[in-house]
This record gives structure tokens, C-alpha cells and sequence, in this order.
């Protein structure tokens, strides 16, 4: 990738990347059948991946993961639009800088991925509120129905969004090509609200079709609604069958074979979030999750749900996960990353689960055919072996049969041979196969593979082409496993084996050819009666090492390179935008015509193989150096907990009624939403005049997992409690526990000051909004903060009222990263977060340093010089193990990039995306540790680099 810009442009300008667009402004017409999308009357298996714009705010870095979605055979990504993120307050919206959702557009766009459009507008997403912004918390009537309040702000979000959402469009010459409303509403549901979303959407101009997604495995919803009022034109279900159980990823989940149902006969089977990762309940980490669902999970399952429902279009939750920078987790299921185990990672490294999409994804866009299929009733390729099944789809205009052989070994540890007795459609055949267990192949029979027919083949189809005026067809399988494919001539061609071991026999018009997939075989076949034919026959290992890409004079192919973005041909010349990660061999599949090969900038020298090939090698990488973090100042904050703080500008915490459904347990109401105050930390300020008859305060916060609060009186430490938690309905939470446990707050002797103003000040750590999948108030409208606080007596009626204040994150302060960034620490509210401020006055102090009770901050900045026209991205390491007794927010250059801490969640490495880190230019950390008690700090702390490509 080209150098990305400092901090304070990167917001502002476009990025260098180019591409080759592959949907031009052209309007285009959406429709659909019983069997797929169509657009422009052609036929169209959507493979589309999710992606969430507002975990990554770096819009430069957006076009990256694209590109990476496209090069994996992705035609198309499926974007939430989170309503939390755009509106800080009721009437206020923002779209520009890292909510530029025009340029999110187009960058699809030119990336060549259709968009499926996901507004809500509750959308999930395991984000804060489930999208829903916190200060609908304050609105009357109930969210996610037809009630009034509810509905005047819901309409005013579509509003704001859907002529966006509209004027990009495919109708309009846009990747907008699916509308999807609402989000796995089927509890409580309303039809009435339903419709009048769809009718909002109509009204702004979404003319596209109008999905949604029911949760899980056709729940109510689908059943209920599915032509009646509120039904959507193309419902479609939400699948996890390895649920989320990551701690053991050895054990498959309980939800038999994953399969999508057919919800209407007039619509496609549509797997409107098939899972592709997931979120990390038991704090094993995301690379647990990755193995969980890794490719022997897609083999099984995506496979599975192509040839037994027959579905034609394909979301998968996640692609790319990202990061949860700032407040924007919602408290319950997630931590600062939400790399989800996805295909590609937080920092945007690809791994075996990307070789797998692409191997699927290429198969998916290159064979026609499967986007209108039936099911058969009886296989017909028969299995000599019971451990082996077989289920077979066919196309009825071409007839061609695409054969799923499974195993059915769910525990992976057997391995069977089997024999297919296949009849064919050109024919019958005796095909030998191999399946391990919790595998699956999609095999195919009587195909026009371009100017060639395929009788059939043992061996998947990744992809096949037409380069040079001859066929080049990538064929894979297990390694070691026996392959058999066989082709059809009016007459004996040539066979001529290249490279590898291939058995050829022609009898009856047909080309037999047997091999063992080792390594990639080569075969060049031509006469026959048809156009040449190169035949690549590789392992899955092989085949992940292709790249597609189309240019202006067709497609080629790549083989080498850490990733291939784009492709054009001039004249002679193969111009690559292209990764690499290490020295090695490129090669290029392209017309005969071409005898050069251009990657980037560099001129690669390259020779014709006997393939007709051109082969060549590639640079490797510029090695990066990272400094290390020295330099650091430190200094303790908190000094709302002195007595003598003026808090005569916070907030008068003096409601007496609030909209919440949770009545108060104490008045006056403390719930930190109802004044405005809505993420991060929030302080409160407690006057009373003391009786001397006081023994203890009683307090109880709500903070949602992971939360906690921090009390002192008169300026002395009482300790700290963990927050109350969430109930999926109900009026539950965490309440006072008995004395002497956590929420009772003994008052030692000689701190009051009878007949005098005493100050109790607490600290309350909130963590996120509840979701809303239930469609109930009582969890999404529970409060956050202070809900109930006494101060106890050994008199009756002795103790004198308490007067609050309250303090939190301003709203609106920082108009660039917005409200989800800070909360209300000391140092928030005055920049101690900024690059700018002036910290030379503070003390030397590495962040290892003893903390005592409260709030520290430490500071330093590193400058940074990585290589030019490379991809290094960086991350931020915490040495040692993470204490339960502090938690810490970390800044980079302003942004609120995650927290660490024992009770956070297991996450010792923390992304720096490349827009917020300035890669050529200074950069500023600031750390503020919150500590419950006297404790050694977080370090040692140290830069270090993901990964490293030379990029285009």
C-alpha cells in the first residue's frame, strides 16, 4: 500500500489506491426468482462478507479490506449502518471524516463488491445499544415497536440515512443491491413497525429489493410474517452452528448440519449471516475462535448449505471483525477486539480461512450453472462406502450436477476410501474419492468448462478462464487423495503432461485422466476437436496459491504473491497491484501477447515456461524498525475526590422521575443517561452535612460487564465494587450485598465532619448499553451509574440528605472521533488524551510504576519511519500478566484505540491502525490506569509489527 497520511489528514483525503472497478455508474435492474438474484436479467450467486466501517475508522484502510474481500472471490459486502454512531444527540448527525458513508459507498464501489445495505435500525452487532445512540434510552415508548415516541426517532435516523443509502443504489449506477430491514426481530414483533420501515425506505427512494435476517434457524418471524403485513420481499435466516464455545474449538456445536431453510417457494435460499468466526464468550482468544471455524468447519457446512438447500445467496458474519476502539462495545460478549476469528484479521493479515473463501468464493463466480439448481431426489453418484454420503443438485436448462461426498465422521478422526458408481450425464463412470472426516467436496458432472466439456471430476473446480485464446482450468483436491477427472472429444487429442504424475486414456470419446493430488500437476491437451486446454491440478495448499483477476483484455492468472488487487494488460505488459511478503517466484497466466510483467513500480524479469507462463520473482520486503517506548511521564489525577473540588458546574443530579421502566430505588434519580451522560467513566459528588451518627454508605452502580466504582469520602479511599450486570429481561440487577461485601462502604473513624459539608465522590466505570435483541425495554433501557446511594446511621431518620453532581464525557467536544471516544476522567475533559497537550512539567515514571488507589497517566511519544509503498501495520504489547486490580484506557493520538486489565477480557496486544498511527511522523501514547488498590502498573510495553508486505 502506498504511504497512508498523518493523523491529522488521513481523515480528509481519498487514498492512492487504484483498481479496476468492476460496477461502472451504469444503472442496472435488480430482480429474483425461486433461484437467485438476478441483475440485468443475469443470473447472480451473491458471496458477500460483513464488514463494520465503524470498527475500523480509518477510511484509507477501508479500500484495503475490499480489495482483500474481491480478491477472495467476495462479490459483494454486507454493511450495518450504526445509528449510535452517526447521531451524539437527538436531531444531530454527522457523516463526514470516519462517517463518511458516501465514500464507504463508493469505495465498494470501485473495489467491485455489490453492497448489502443493513441500516436497522437496531442492527446488534454486539456494539453499544445494539446501535440503537444511548440517548434513546431517554425517549418514551417502547424501542423496536410502532410506539410513538420510538417512532418519531427511528424515522428521523431512516431519514437521514436512506437518501444516502438510496442515491447509491445499483438502480442508480451504486453497489447498492439488497436493502436490509430491522435485525433478527421475531420476540414481541410488530407488524405495524415492520411495514413502516419498509414504507420509509420506499418513501426516500430504496427501490432494491428488501431483505432481513431472522434469528436463528427461521424463528417466529419468517413463519408468522411471510406474506402478510410487515413481510419482507426476500426473508432470509441467520446460521451458527458451532455456536461460540471457542474454549473448546475441538468439539463441533449441537446444531446438526447448519443448513438454511427455504423460507418462501418464491424466493432464493438466502443465509443472511452464516457464521464465519465468533465472538469469544469464554475469554479463550480469537485465535481459538479461528480454529473453531476454521476451513474444515466452511468445508463442511458452506458446502453443505450450497448443494442440499440450494442457496444462492451468502452473507458471512465476520469477514473482518476489527476493533471495538472507544465505548463502542456493548458490555456483555465482547472486549476492545472484535477480530471475531474472522477470515481476515484485526490488523488485516489473511489466514487459512481466507484460502478457503477464495477456493469456494472463485468456484462460486466461475461456474454459471450453480445459481439455478434443483435438488435430486436420489444421488447419482452411488457410494460403495456408508461413511462416504453423496447429495447431488442439477441444473434444469444445462442439466449439470454438482455431487456433495461428505463424510460423516462429525469428529475428524477417520479418513475413508470410497468408489463413485456416477451416472453422469454424459455417461456413466467409476470414480475413486477420499474424505476425511468433517470434510465435504462439491464435485461436478456434465459442464461446459468453456470451449471444453467435463464429463465429471473427482476434483473440485476452483476456477477456469479463458486466457490466450485456450482454457485454464485450477482443479484441486486433498493431498495424497486419489483425482480423477474426465473430458469429452469428437476425436483423440494430445495429451502432453508438463509437470507432475497423470495418467491419461482416451476410449469412446472420452479423456480419462487419474493423479494423486501432489503438489500441482500440469497437463496441456489440445485438438480433439476443441481450443486448448491447460489443466492445473493442484492440492487445496496449491490452488490457495492463485489469484483471479480481470482486466480489459481478460482475466489472468497470478500464483506467488501474498495477494493480488488488480490487473491490467498494456501492450505487452502484465501490471500487477500485488503484495508481497517474502522473495519468491511469481508467475502469470496470461495472453501470449504479454511478455513483461510489471508489479507496482518494479520491472520483474521473467522467462516462458513450457505452461506458456511467465515466471519471475519478487522483492522482499524492506525490514521495518520499531522504536522502542522510553521517555514516559506520569501524573495522578482524581481530583474530583478532593474535598475542596469545585463541582459547582456539574450537573445537578436532582431528577425525582425518569422515562427508564426501572423505577429508582433511591430518589434523587443518579441514572447517568438521564443527564446527558452516556460513555465511559462518569463521576459523581455527593454533599451532605454530616450528624456525626453516620456509619456507612450504601451504593449500587450499574455498569454492565466488566464495570466497576471507585469511592471516597472526604477525600479518603472506602474502596471499590464490581458494577451490576445485565438480565435478559426483568427489573434485575446487582444489588447492595450483604455488609461487609462489595456496595457497603464503611466510613472509618475520624472521617466525617459533623455540622460540616462532607463530600462522598465515586467513580463509576460504565462499559457499554445493553443490546436490544429481545425487543425489550427492561435491557436495553437499564440504567448505567449510581442507582441506589444511602448513607447509613445509628439513628433513625438521622441522616442528613445527600445533594449529587454528576460529570461525564462532554458530547459533541471532539467533533472528529465523536462521543463514542472519552468518557468523563479529569484527563479526558482537558485533553490529557491529545498529541498537543504539554505534559514536560509531569513526573518520569514508566507505567510499571507502584499505583496507589485511583486515577495515573502516563505519557510519551515515538516517531516512526516505516518503509515507504509498504504495509507494516503496528500493534501495542503489554508485557506480563494483566491485574484484576487496575484497568487501562489506551490513547493514540487522541483515539481511544481499547483497554486492558484482568477483569477486561485476555487481550494483551492492541491494533494501531495505520490513519490513526502516523507511519511517518510522530505519535503520542497516553495511558490513564484506574487502580482499585495499591498495585504494580502495566509494562513493560513495547511496539511490534503484525506483518509486512511490499504493496503495489
Amino acid at each position: 500500500m502506498r504511504r497512508l497520511l498523518s493523523v491529522f489528514l488521513v481523515m480528509l483525503l481519498s487514498s492512492a489506491l487504484t483498481v479496476v472497478p468492476a460496477h461502472t455508474a451504469t444503472a442496472h435492474e435488480v430482480a429474483y426468482d425461486k433461484y437467485s438474484l438476478m441483475i440485468d436479467g443475469r443470473r447472480v450467486v451473491l458471496q458477500s462478507a460483513e464488514f463494520h466501517y465503524f470498527r475500523l475508522p480509518s477510511p484509507p484502510l477501508w479500500r484495503d479490506v475490499f480489495q482483500k474481500f474481491r480478491s477472495a472471490g467476495f462479490n459483494a459486502v454486507s454493511l450495518y449502518f450504526s445509528w449510535a454512531y452517526h447521531s451524539p444527540a437527538p436531531g444531530e448527525y454527522d457523516f463526514t471524516g470516519v462517517r463518511d458513508v458516501d465514500r464507504l459507498l463508493r469505495t465498494a464501489r470501485e473495489a467491485g463488491l455489490y453492497v448489502i445495505a443493513r441500516p436497522g435500525p437496531y442492527i446488534n452487532a454486539e456494539s453499544t445499544g445494539g446501535g440503537f445512540p444511548a440517548w434513546l434510552k431517554n425517549v418514551p415508548g417502547r424501542a423496536r415497536s410502532s410506539e410513538a415516541g420510538y417512532q418519531a426517532a427511528y424515522r428521523e435516523w431512516l431519514h437521514r440515512i436512506n437518501p444516502i443509502l438510496a442515491r447509491h443504489q445499483v438502480t442508480r449506477g451504486g453497489p447498492v443491491v439488497l436493502y436490509n430491514a430491522e435485525n433478527e426481530y421475531q420476540v414481541n414483533t410488530d407488524a405495524a413497525y415492520m411495514q413502516d420501515i419498509q414504507d420509509q425506505a420506499r418513501a426516500d427512494g430504496i427501490d432494491v429489493p428488501i431483505t432481513t435476517n431472522d434469528c436463528c434457524d427461521a424463528g417466529s418471524w419468517s413463519s408468522t410474517w411471510a406474506t402478510g403485513p410487515g413481510a419482507v420481499q426476500i426473508p432470509g435466516v441467520d446460521d451458527y452452528p458451532q455456536s461460540f464455545e471457542c474454549a473448546t474449538p475441538d468439539v463441533w456445536g449441537p446444531w446438526g448440519e447448519g443448513l438454511t431453510e427455504k423460507l418462501r417457494g418464491d424466493i432464493p435460499v438466502f443465509a443472511a449471516e452464516y457464521q464465519a468466526g465468533a465472538i469469544d464468550l469464554g475469554n479463550a482468544g480469537y485465535d481459538k475462535c479461528r480454529q473453531l471455524t476454521g476451513p474444515a468447519f466452511m468445508k463442511y457446512f458452506y458446502k453443505n448449505n450450497l448443494v442440499t438447500t440450494g442457496a444462492t445467496m451468502f452473507s458471512y458474519y465476520m469477514g473482518y471483525g476489527g476493533t471495538n476502539w472507544g465505548w463502542l462495545a456493548q458490555p456483555n460478549d465482547v472486549y476492545t477486539s472484535y477480530d471475531y476469528g474472522a477470515a481476515i484479521t484485526e490488523a488485516r493479515r489473511l489466514t487459512p480461512k481466507y484460502d478457503e473463501f477464495k477456493r469456494q468464493g472463485y468456484f462460486l463466480q466461475a461456474v454459471a450453472p450453480l445459481a439455478k439448481t434443483d435438488a435430486v431426489t436420489t444421488s447419482p453418484a452411488a457410494s460403495s462406502n456408508p461413511a462416504l454420503t453423496t447429495t447431488a443438485r442439477a441444473n434444469p436448462d444445462t442439466g449439470t450436477q454438482f455431487v456433495l461426498v461428505k463424510h460423516t465422521d462429525r469428529a475428524a478422526t477417520s479418513t475413508d476410501d470410497a468408489t463413485l458408481d456416477w451416472a453422469a450425464p454424459d455417461g456413466r463412470h467409476q470414480v475413486p474419492v477420499r474424505v476425511a472426516g468433517r470434510d465435504a467436496h462439491v464435485l461436478v458432472a456434465g459442464y461446459d468448462l468453456g470451449g471444453q466439456r467435463l464429463v465429471l471430476s473427482s476434483s473440485e473446480i476452483m476456477t477456469h478462464a479463458l486466457i490466450g485464446g485456450r482454457d485454464v482450468a485450477v482443479l484441486y483436491g486433498t493431498a495424497g487423495s486419489p483425482g480423477t477427472t474426465v473430458l469429452r472429444y469428437d476425436s483423440r487429442p494430445e495429451v502432453k503432461v508438463l509437470d507432475g504424475a497423470v495418467r491419461a486414456a482416451y476410449s469412446g470419446n472420452d479423456l480419462r485422466l487419474d493423479y494423486d493430488h501432489d503438489g500441482l500437476a500440469r497437463v496441456l491437451v489440445t485438438g480433439g476437436g476443441r481450443r486448448p486446454l491447460l489443466l492445473l491440478l493442484g492440492t487445496d495448499e496449491a490452488a490457495a496459491t492463485f489469484w483471479r483477476a480481470e482486466t480489459g483484455s481478460g482475466p489472468v492468472l497470478v500464483r506467488g504473491t501474498e495477494l493480488v488487487r488488480s490487473a491490467a494488460v498494456q501492450g505487452d505488459t502484465v501490471r500487477l497491484s500485488a503484495d508481497s511478503a517474502v522473495a519468491g517466484p511469481v508467475e502469470v497466466f496470461a495472453a501470449p501477447a504479454a511478455r513483461r510483467l510489471r508489479i507496482g513500480a518494479d520491472d520483474v524479469r521473467v522467462t516462458r515456461t513450457p505452461s506458456g507462463s511467465l515466471l519471475g520473482a519478487t522483492r522482499a520486503p524492506e525490514q521495518p524498525s520499531l522504536p522502542a517506548l522510553t521517555g514516559w511521564r506520569a501524573r495522578a489525577e482524581a481530583p474530583e475526590a478532593a474535598p475542596g473540588f469545585d463541582d459547582s458546574r456539574w450537573t445537578a443530579a436532582d431528577h425525582t422521575t425518569t422515562n427508564s421502566p426501572h423505577a429508582p430505588r433511591t430518589l434523587p434519580v443518579l441514572y447517568a443517561d438521564d443527564y446527558g451522560y452516556h460513555y465511559g467513566n462518569v463521576w459523581y459528588r455527593g454533599h451532605f452535612t454530616a450528624t456525626g451518627a453516620e456509619t456507612r454508605i450504601d451504593l449500587n452502580a450499574v455498569t454492565g460487564l466488566r464495570g466497576n466504582y471507585l469511592v471516597w469520602l472526604n477525600g479518603r479511599y472506602l474502596g471499590a465494587a464490581a458494577g451490576g450486570v445485565e438480565a435478559d429481561s426483568g427489573d434485575q440487577w446487582t444489588p447492595p450485598n450483604p455488609d461487609p461485601g462489595p456496595g457497603h462502604f464503611d466510613i472509618p473513624a475520624g472521617t466525617l465532619k459533623p455540622g460540616a459539608d462532607n463530600v462522598i465522590a465515586v467513580l463509576v466505570a460504565n462499559m457499554g448499553h445493553n443490546d436490544d435483541w429481545i425487543a425489550d425495554d427492561l435491557r436495553f433501557k437499564q440504567p448505567r451509574g449510581l442507582v441506589a446511594a444511602t448513607v447509613a446511621t445509628t439513628v433513625t431518620g438521622a441522616a442528613a440528605p445527600v445533594m449529587w453532581r454528576i460529570q461525564g464525557g462532554a458530547a459533541g467536544a471532539d467533533k472528529v472521533r465523536g462521543p463514542l471516544n472519552n468518557g468523563g476522567l479529569y484527563g479526558e475533559r482537558t485533553g490529557w488524551h491529545l498529541p498537543s497537550y504539554p505534559d514536560k512539567s509531569w513526573q518520569a515514571a514508566a507505567p510499571a510504576t507502584q499505583l496507589a488507589p485511583g486515577v495515573t497517566w502516563y505519557r510519551t511519544s515515538f516517531r516512526l519511519g516505516l518503509p515507504k509503498g509498504h504495509d507494516v501495520p503496528v500493534g501495542l504489547r503489554f508485557g506480563g500478566e494483566p491485574s484484576p486490580a487496575y484497568r487501562v484506557l489506551i490513547f493514540l493520538n487522541g483515539w481511544n484505540i481499547g483497554q486492558y486489565g484482568g477483569d477486561i477480557g485476555p487481550q494483551r496486544e492492541f491494533s494501531l491502525p495505520a490513519g490513526l498511527l502516523d507511519e511517518h511522523g510522530t505519535n503520542t501514547l497516553a495511558l490513564a490506569v484506574t487502580a482499585e488498590q495499591p498495585v504494580a502498573g502495566a509494562g513493560p510495553l513495547s511496539l511490534f509489527a503484525y506483518g509486512n508486505v511490499r504493496g503495489e
